[in-house]
């Protein structure tokens, strides 16, 4: 049979083209699932279930893995046994990267002192989170699935150890949105180095690009092209962004694809922070005394200057801010690369700490410090590597801390056995640290949902509890 060439209907032209084509429908759908939309600066997309404690959150992510055993989770009894072998029925089947099972115990260096009204132990190596102990909330019994770097800050980052799923800052924008309509929800701070996990540690997955973490410059103006070149003015550069938009809806109209609605929000939102953001980045313009507290020095990639940005950008709305310090990764000279890191970042954090709460923020933000997993109680010595005195990654057990935001202040949570290897009381698996998370902000983290390709998908993936002692 001939066909008529006039009126044939291509099968692109039926989906992509015609009146209320199946794109039209496939996106008319995911917005009344609450899957997708197109997104409003200061509108989330699911309202939470309960009362929030927290409005925003500061996230420290210290990459790499602090030692615990050399912070915060001190062990008298590997110091009478150090130098001696770890007993074989602690270590059992458990294989590592770069020591043996039989490796030697190894003595953390530092001193321990008892701090605060709570009586925290810690480390001699922060006697400025000292200061703020009493406002913090440790959990010692932290486990991950992850051995190695990556896969583990992906992990935390995303509660996946794959790249492609959306972050925890996206999952809060998702569902929160921002204050702010001149700024993204989501802003990347780093310092100290390269992250193993890289931007997928920030990612938004399969979400629209709108929830995306954005990452300002380490060092000099955080983000550039904010001003227009010369000889092009204001009424220029807005009739070029009316035609542009006008031509990314007409598209969007015709195929219904959300990353054109995310594009289009994109280019307005960049126009917004023309007119603020530089003022709110530059930390040049805060009080000398308050740049002393936090040890921040203008023009600097430091974590210093990045915790002081992060309470600067709240303040104007920014609903989550991830500070990644990298570089904790001690294979060798754990003692040196302990004082180092320490010297970096101890002031900074408990300067935040400090801060916040002179200035009535922290009832309301959730700061939270800490890395992907543990080092190991076992010294790690390689003739072969140049490694002598360092400690491995250690997945079973390790130690973060959580701020304001509703977390339960001189709080100590869980325990390991004497060498610190084992969790003894009260296991926290990184989906229960999320979940937690999630509800401090209202959230219950089973119905933070975001449904592709056929299936609900959630911060937690398929498991997770909250752990209720860590809420005040």
């Amino acid at each position: 049979m001939n066909r008529d060439p006039l009126h044939e209907i291509t099968r692109r032209h039926f989906f992509g083209e015609c009146g209320l084509g199946l794109g039209k429908i496939a996106l008319a759908s995911l917005l009344a699932g609450g899957s997708a939309k197109v997104f409003g600066a200061t509108n989330g997309v699911i309202a939470p279930q309960f009362p929030a404690k927290a409005k925003r959150v500061i996230y420290l992510f210290q990459a790499g893995a602090p030692s615990q055993l050399d912070l915060f989770d001190h062990k008298p009894v590997l110091t009478k046994y150090d130098g001696t072998s770890v007993p074989a029925e602690i270590v059992k089947d458990q294989r590592y990267a770069f020591i043996n099972h039989d490796a030697k115990l190894m003595a953390s260096p530092f001193a321990f002192a008892q701090k605060g009204g709570s009586g925290v132990e810690l480390s001699e190596m922060l006697p400025h989170l000292a200061g703020v102990v009493d406002e913090l909330a440790f959990v010692k019994s932290v486990h991950t699935d992850q051995f190695n770097h990556a896969p583990a800050q992906i992990f935390f980052n995303t509660g996946s150890p794959r790249p492609g799923r959306p972050s925890m800052g996206a999952w809060v924008t998702y569902g929160l949105g921002t204050e702010a309509d001149d700024m993204p929800g989501f802003i990347v701070l780093t310092s100290g180095g390269s992250l193993s996990g890289g931007t997928s540690n920030w990612g938004c997955g399969f979400m629209p690009a709108s929830y995306q973490g954005v990452q300002f410059r380490a060092a000099g103006d955080p983000i550039l092209n904010l001003t227009n070149p010369k000889g092009f003015d204001e009424s220029l550069q807005r009739g070029t962004l009316d035609l542009v938009r006008d031509l990314n809806q007409h598209r969007l109209d015709q195929i219904g694809d959300p990353a054109i609605a995310s594009r289009i929000d994109s280019y307005e939102l960049a126009y917004r922070m023309q007119s603020s953001a530089l003022e709110v980045v530059d930390i040049a313009k805060e009080d000398p005394k308050t740049l002393e507290l936090y040890g921040a020095k203008p023009g600097e990639s430091s974590f210093a200057n990045n915790c002081l940005l992060a309470r600067r950008l709240i303040e104007h709305g920014v609903r989550f801010v991830s500070c990644y310090h990298s570089s904790w990764d001690h294979h060798s000279d754990v003692e040196g690369g302990v004082r180092d890191k320490c010297r970096e970042t101890d002031q900074p954090s408990a300067a935040l700490i400090a801060d916040l709460k002179q200035r009535g923020l922290l009832d309301d933000t959730l700061v939270i410090w800490g890395g992907e997993f543990g080092r190991t109680p076992m010294v790690e010595s390689s003739a072969a590597l140049g490694r002598a005195k360092g400690r491995d990654h250690h997945p079973q057990a390790f130690t973060m801390w959580m701020a304001g935001g509703g977390a339960k202040n001189g709080l100590v949570l869980g325990a390991t056995d004497d060498l610190g290897f084992h969790i003894t009381e009260r296991p926290v698996h990184v989906h229960d640290i999320q979940a937690t998370i999630l509800r401090l902000l209202g959230y219950d983290h089973t119905k933070l949902i975001y449904r592709h390709q056929g299936r609900d998908f959630r911060l937690t993936d398929v498991f997770g509890e909250i752990v209720p002692e860590l809420i005040a």
